[in-house]
């Protein structure tokens, strides 16, 4: 039986072209990640601000590569997009943003980010997270975009509020941290 809908974003829109570089304001570049971000990637997960939020532990450099493999990868499949957060003069690392959960059928991801200790403060996830936002939408054809933090991270929520993502409700208990389930605060941003 036909769909009475067509799909919002055809399937083959990233597995059929390269990973851009994005730019974005204050002299950052979203760039896709290289074998050599591995020591990177490394040192932010030993950060304890980093390690509260998420599930994973990095024990090895060559663990962190073989992260930065999979990242790689899940672009060509249109499952997930990982890209670097760089400072565009030095080309060094200050965090990550994501695509994730990418429905391009529906039209939706889920945008997933961290910063470096050291480039806290300074306005890098608004900049970067602004930047894909308005790229997913303009140029890939997405139509809503998904921000989903705990509810006790404060920091996740000022920069979602700052970036146009409007709050839409909490999902209790949503998310298994090493502390225990923690409530989600929901928040989406609708292409223009």
């Amino acid at each position: 039986m036909p769909f009475k809908i067509p799909d919002v974003v055809a399937a083959g829109t990233f597995a059929h072209r390269e990973q851009p570089a994005i730019p974005a304001p204050g002299g950052l570049i979203i760039r896709p990640w290289s074998p050599d971000d591995a020591p990177a990637v490394y040192e932010a997960f030993q950060d304890p601000v980093i390690q509260r939020w998420h599930a994973r532990d990095a024990e090895s450099v060559d663990e962190t590569r073989g992260w930065i493999e999979g990242w790689r990868k899940a672009w060509t499949e249109e499952r997930d997009a990982y890209w670097a957060i760089a400072d565009a003069a030095t080309d060094e690392v200050v965090g990550r943003i994501a695509l994730r959960n990418i429905v391009f059928g529906d039209g939706q991801a889920e945008v997933a980010y961290w910063t470096m200790p050291s480039a806290r403060g300074r306005g890098i996830a608004p900049r970067a997270l602004t930047a894909l936002s308005d790229w997913s939408f303009a140029e890939v054809g997405l139509h809503r975009l998904e921000l989903l933090h705990a509810t006790a991270n404060g920091a996740s929520c000022r920069v979602a509020l700052k970036t146009g993502f409007a709050p839409e409700g909490i999902k209790r208990s949503a998310i298994l941290h090493e502390d225990g389930w923690h409530d989600m605060h929901q928040h989406a941003r609708i292409a223009p």
